[in-house]
């Protein structure tokens, strides 16, 4: 038989988290639970920005952006797996685990590339703030979003086009909650060496790239804090930055968690349930990180809810 027609007709198992049917349904109503709070939390951050006119600026512009990424990113995983923990086959079909591979490296990508877009919009308000408005001006904001979507797209594309060139026996078992790329790189019959240097340099480009702007914005941010005379006047710098900063460190110490993992033992659950930060608990926590010490977007909100309610009460 052709292996390629073999490769079209295939189906792979994705083995989940755990083979316990007994934990099933807890692990089930966890991940609900998680899922439905990333969503909401995100849906909110979103209808702040477009509801607030006072939140119309470059930050929370990326911000916007950064909660329809994550509401995508988890709704590219989490409704599989919820649907495989009250399923008894864990079958997916070769189409739909190519197109998940396919937005998770999207949504991935382009959660790398807004952080640090974000983090350049943090460096010209704090290091250039009397050249701000002219720097972080609406068309450069919206260049950097859309050529943000075209890099992870086009990085997308050409993972896939790579991933479907190869073969696989059928009935594939996945151990992992969804497809993702190294472990399918990992059960194919075919020879992985230029996917492997193709997958590596994208992620030596991607990754390591947008981490070194993130790090040499933060210098500078960082030197020019110290520049500032007043405690106060430090402080108020320093908050602009600090959800940005605890997000960008959540999303790279979870990625390396997952690349530990993975390096330690390729084919083990421990690399699954290290996915599961980034893939779920990222998402979920980021609009908690903005929101909490954010008093813009509490206000922008209670005026959104506010206004309803009395719309409602006429």
């Amino acid at each position: 038989m052709d292996q390629h027609n073999e490769t079209q007709s295939s189906e792979f198992v994705l083995l989940g988290l755990s083979k316990d049917p007994k934990l099933q349904p807890v692990l089930f109503g966890v991940f609900l639970f998680m899922y439905l709070i990333a969503v909401l939390g995100n849906l909110l951050i979103i209808l702040a920005v477009i509801s607030a006119t006072h939140l119309h600026t470059p930050m929370y512009f990326f911000l916007s952006n950064l909660s329809v990424v994550d509401i995508g990113f988890v709704s590219t995983i989490a409704p599989k797996m919820l649907q495989n923990m009250q399923a008894e086959s864990k079958l997916i079909p070769y189409s739909c685990c190519v197109t998940q591979i396919y937005f998770v490296i999207l949504f991935a990508v382009l959660d790398n590339l807004l952080l640090t877009v974000m983090a350049y919009d943090r460096f010209v308000a704090i290091c250039h703030p009397l050249h701000y408005t002219v720097i972080m001006n609406p068309q450069r904001c919206g260049l950097l979003v859309a050529a943000s979507w075209l890099i992870s797209a086009l990085d997308s594309l050409v993972q896939i086009l790579m991933l479907l060139r190869l073969s696989f026996c059928t009935r594939v078992e996945i151990p992992h909650f969804f497809c993702e790329l190294n472990q399918m790189l990992q059960l194919t019959c075919s020879d992985t060496f230029l996917n492997n240097v193709v997958m590596y340099m994208a992620a030596f480009i991607l990754g390591v790239g947008p981490f070194s702007g993130i790090l040499y914005s933060y210098s500078k941010i960082v030197s020019t804090i110290r520049k500032i005379p007043s405690a106060q006047g430090k402080y108020k710098a320093f908050s602009t930055c600090a959800s940005h900063l605890s997000v960008v460190s959540l999303f790279y110490f979870t990625v390396l968690g997952v690349y530990l993992s993975s390096a330690a033992s390729p084919n083990s659950h421990s690399t699954s349930t290290a996915s599961v930060m980034y893939t779920v608990v990222t998402p979920m926590l980021n609009p908690f990180i903005y929101s909490l010490r954010n008093k813009d977007i509490k206000r922008a909100l209670k005026a959104f809810f506010m206004k309803k309610i009395h719309k409602g009460q006429e």
